[in-house]
């Protein structure tokens, strides 16, 4: 059985990442009609590079999309790659250039096309303001994870503070706020308004889609139709596949600029960046169907972690660049680090387990001390005691956790019950044997 469970997930496994190697084939296929090796070689370059730099996406994306059922997910994963392609690294960039060159959108093509050079130039003129949109969408994200009450700490004395601070009402858009303020005034004042008014409209679609998420919760609530975390469907995941896309462009934008390092071409550009992105997805909805949130504790916190420290290398942008190897290298390792963690949790737990720590029997408490118990006591009763979530941006390990979680402590249950039964069994036998002796 355990076998034919093994060979199942393999196969759904290949099944998920058929879409993006179908995706790359048909890509570099059109790459080698456009430029021949060289554009075959281009495309092939820049879609390792998109996967390299955006590796932490796909686990930042999994604790949105495990909130959603399986249609959606069939979505993110086919039309989705279409809009990620087509959409947010192609026309949104053309868009931009539209915008802030103040020039019709046939204009900013056909610049994009004859005049790459230039299209690039204008790209460049409207950073400080994208990096501003971003930066105020992210932290938003970043702090509606710390400010939320949750069992599981994984930096204690960064998050306790913070879940502090995040009593306060309405401090993380005055943070924002305080940002566009500051860089306003010590920005050069040709970019100034670009700024401020990326830092706006960054904080506005936050609080635009997280409001429509919370609408449409309390609605479902209300006539009695909510569903689990993990399989939000209708209205309901419609906007929190629009969130996916919004993130999606958001940790875009730097891949977009730095393929103009590699080529001008924009054909190229999207062709390479539409197979990183196809892959990235299939990775995402790879993640999720392992469970993958799941087995490991705390990588959760470092998916908003790197969010959070994307936000701040993003408002850096707005005085000076980054290399991109800093944001992506950054992103990536605390990832690892939130999935070393995790195990070392796992073994700590495990260890407990085994020395009898984790019992039911009368002689628990004998044996685990108060930490332990507290927190054996917290895992059994999760799911009684969760914080309910609302927001696009929210933790969802939710439900698949607290499943695993009771499932769990219903083991542990069982054992110590065994165990007693055993022992019951093993005194009135020895009585028993006491009692012919004495006989």
């Amino acid at each position: 059985m355990a076998g034919a469970i093994g060979l199942s997930k393999q196969r759904g496994g290949l099944r998920v990442f058929g879409v993006a190697h179908l995706v790359a084939i048909g890509c570099l296929t059109a790459a080698y009609m456009i430029e021949g090796v060289h554009g075959l070689a281009v495309a092939a370059l820049l879609g390792v590079l998109e996967v390299a730099v955006s590796f932490d996406n796909a686990i930042v994306n999994a604790t949105v999309l495990a909130r959603m059922g399986l249609f959606w997910q069939r979505m993110f994963l086919s039309m989705g790659i279409v809009v990620a392609a087509i959409g947010m690294r192609l026309l949104v960039p053309l868009a931009i250039v539209s915008i802030g060159a103040r020039m019709s959108p046939t204009s900013a093509i056909d610049l994009a096309y004859s005049n790459p050079e230039r299209y690039h130039q204008l790209l460049l003129a409207v950073q400080p303001g994208i990096a501003a949109f971003g930066g105020a969408f992210l932290l938003m994200i970043f702090l509606g994870f710390v400010f939320e009450e949750r069992d599981d700490v994984w930096v204690g004395w960064f998050e306790r503070p913070l879940r502090r601070l995040g009593r306060m009402p309405h401090i993380g858009e005055v943070l924002v706020l305080a940002f566009a303020v500051i860089a306003a005034g010590t920005v050069d004042s040709t970019i100034s308004m670009k700024v401020v008014v990326g830092a706006v409209a960054g904080l506005g679609s936050f609080l635009l889609v997280n409001g429509i998420s919370q609408l449409i919760a309390e609605q479902a609530d209300a006539d009695g139709a909510s569903r689990p975390r993990a399989t939000v469907n209708g209205k309901g995941a419609f906007f929190l596949f629009c969130y996916l896309e919004l993130l999606d462009a958001t940790f875009s934008f730097d891949s977009v600029m730095g393929a103009f390092s590699v080529t001008l071409d924009i054909s190229l550009i999207t062709i390479g960046l539409a197979i990183g992105a196809a892959y990235i997805r299939a990775l995402t909805v790879y993640v999720v169907r392992r469970g993958t949130l799941d087995q490991y504790r705390y990588l959760e916190h470092g998916a908003y972690y790197a969010i959070g420290m994307l936000a701040v290398l993003l408002m850096v942008e707005v005085w000076r660049d980054v290399p991109d190897v800093l944001t992506a290298g950054a992103g990536a390792a605390l990832i690892i680090a939130a999935v070393a963690s995790s195990l070392a949790a796992r073994r700590r737990q495990d260890l407990a387990r085994r020395r009898g720590q984790y019992s039911d029997g009368p002689d628990a408490e004998v044996h685990a001390g108060p930490g332990h118990i507290a927190e054996y006591e917290r895992d059994r009763e999760r799911h009684a005691g969760s914080t309910e979530r609302s927001g696009p941006g929210a933790g969802t390990r939710a439900t698949g956790s607290e499943r695993r979680q009771d499932r769990d402590a219903d083991r542990e249950r069982e054992r110590a019950r065994e165990r007693e039964r055993e022992r019951d069994h093993h005194e009135s036998h020895q009585n028993h044997a006491r009692g012919r002796a004495v006989g």
